[in-house]
């Protein structure tokens, strides 16, 4: 059964999407079957993947809403090693059209049940805020991926989002645990970027990964081309920090 990982911060522009399009790709290149759910209204992820977000016919807005089933939203991607279900603006209003719904924090739980069998890892872009969206990607989740950027501010963010979590543990899904923490936009001439990491390590030492996604031009520029980093330009920094985390994945995950 697959692992359900919901890839989320509270701050945006963190690198979220970008982590969730590249990890996706890197585990999918190493053999794995995965599954991506955009789950952000921008729809970037969907973008992403070159997937033009006007001719959609069953996204994530119609599997929270009951309109469509998992299986009905899956678009194939076999070029790229994943399987998406896509997001469009729509998804902005789910929020109000689940009010008075019951259990609503649930919905998305249940639809990845129908075909959690079928892959080994199924990653959930969340929107960068707490909201019904973000609470029904954690209700789903095994764990939780938290892309941190070397920023003055990260520390203050991830306290926030910890407390969240916890308080989602308590309420909603005891299963629920830190997946791993990754910092984006590395940049190892900096000082600010190594006071972020040494802060980090001091506050959450166990659940760092050792791989670090550098500031990276070909990384910038793959999603303008709609695709993924390693079929942009293999040979970049920014592929090759993001298949070195996908091992990393894959073996915490195999432990």
């Amino acid at each position: 059964m697959g692992k359900v990982i919901a890839i989320a911060n509270q701050k945006g522009g963190v690198g979220k999407t970008t982590t969730t399009v590249n990890l996706g790709a890197c585990l999918g290149e190493k053999g794995k079957k995965v599954l991506i759910i955009d789950m952000d209204p921008q729809g970037n992820t969907t973008s992403g993947f070159g997937i033009d977000k006007e001719t959609l016919f069953a996204t994530s807005y119609e599997l929270v809403l009951g309109d469509s089933t998992a299986q009905e939203s899956i678009i194939e991607l076999p070029q790229y090693k994943v399987d998406l279900i896509p997001a469009s603006i729509d998804l902005a209003g789910a929020e109000v059209e689940l009010i008075g719904i019951d259990q609503r924090e649930q919905l998305l739980d249940e639809k990845i049940a129908e075909i959690k069998m079928n892959y080994d890892f199924i990653l959930i872009d969340c929107p960068p805020s707490l909201n019904i969206l973000t609470i029904n990607a954690f209700r789903a989740a095994d764990s939780i991926l938290v892309p941190i950027q070397c920023e003055f501010y990260a520390l203050e963010g991830l306290t926030q989002l910890i407390s969240t979590i916890n308080l989602v543990k308590q309420r909603l899904n005891p299963k629920i645990e830190i997946e791993g923490l990754v910092f984006t936009m590395y940049d190892n001439r900096t000082n600010l970027s190594l006071q972020v990491v040494e802060e980090v390590k001091n506050f959450l030492p166990s659940m760092i990964y050792e791989t670090k996604i550098p500031r990276n031009i070909r990384l910038a520029e793959a999603p303008s081309y709609g695709m993924p980093v390693i079929y942009y330009e293999r040979s970049s920094k920014g592929a090759v920090s993001y298949l070195e985390l996908a091992e990393e994945v894959i073996q915490r995950n195999q432990k």
